[in-house]
């Protein structure tokens, strides 16, 4: 069985997908799960302004930095085929066509998903830089899921699919949920931005399909190799709206917590959830040293 199959079991989605998905493989799609999210209302949260240093006025510009540090930054990592590389390229990617979404309307709030794009990439350029510096202390700090997920990339230990997926998981499933609280869940007039979440998720099953075959090309021949089409993009597209749906719930906790207890239990709950979705990507994407010399290998010749 492919493990994205195995991986969906583990995601909230799934029990949804199972009633929601059509019978025909030709006609598979996550997206009749959409109208089910969009009934899950958000709690009610008090607008509290953004503070942070980090894109303070939103500007598109913000975005065009993070586009150009994550280019040097994945052109660095590419030349000498780390594996860190493969969410590099994903991560970039997606960045693009968040560009792109804003630039067409697809968000209410243009402003507030500015400060949310440039706030989610800084969680990512820290971690990699603290782990990345060698420094025992820096990496100690850092959360189980990315540990995980860094020591897998700097073992070789998982398949490059299994790099994304690890990568991925800590992001979106550790990162994304406190910066969602930081950056805020309602607009000034008292209008929740979860709409604007849920939006993109129709924009991220587009990526599936020319990210994977990317990745392949120059990272990991056999990233897509089990590919079956619709279904596995379809089973991706449900694994990700779970967890984006989990991510907006425990922002909401971090966010709404009257009392220091509360809010050291909702981040407990936050880390514990992401780090017990590594633990269960790190043994179902599980890699030897034949496999991951020879993707090295094919990595050297094609990572251009």
């Amino acid at each position: 069985m492919h493990p994205i199959r195995v991986l969906l079991g583990t995601s909230v989605a799934a029990i949804v997908v199972a009633t929601a998905a059509p019978a025909s493989a030709d006609l598979v799609s996550p997206r009749p799960i959409d109208p089910v999210i969009g009934l899950l209302a958000p709690r009610p949260a008090p607008h509290v302004p953004y503070t942070g240093s980090i894109c303070p006025d939103g500007a598109p510009s913000c975005i065009d930095t993070t586009i150009e540090r994550m280019q040097q930054r994945l052109d660095t990592l590419a030349a000498r085929c780390d594996h860190d590389a493969i969410f590099s390229l994903a991560y970039l990617r997606v960045t693009e066509n968040v560009k792109d979404a804003v630039t067409t309307g697809v968000f209410d709030d243009r402003v507030w998903l500015g400060q949310v794009d440039a706030v989610f990439a800084q969680y990512y350029f820290d971690t990699l830089d603290a782990w990345n510096s060698g420094d025992p202390d820096a990496q100690a700090t850092l959360p189980e899921s990315w540990r995980i997920a860094l020591q897998a990339a700097d073992d070789g230990s998982v398949t490059g699919l299994g790099d994304f997926m690890l990568n991925m998981n800590a992001h979106i499933n550790r990162d994304f949920s406190y910066v969602l609280a930081e950056v805020g869940l309602t607009g000034a007039d008292g209008v929740s931005h979860k709409k604007d979440h849920n939006a993109y998720n129709r924009r991220l099953d587009s990526l599936y399909g020319p990210v994977f075959t990317e990745e392949a090309a120059r990272f990991d021949p056999h990233f897509d190799d089990a590919d079956a089409g619709p279904v596995d993009e379809t089973a991706a597209g449900v694994i990700m709206r779970g967890w984006r749906e989990m991510v907006w719930r425990n922002a909401e906790n971090l966010a709404l917590a009257k009392t220091p207890a509360r809010r050291a239990q909702a981040e407990r709950a936050t880390e514990a959830y992401a780090a017990s979705q590594a633990r269960v990507i790190r043994r179902v994407f599980a890699s030897g040293p034949k496999a991951n010399n020879a993707r090295n290998a094919w990595c050297a010749i094609h990572h251009g």
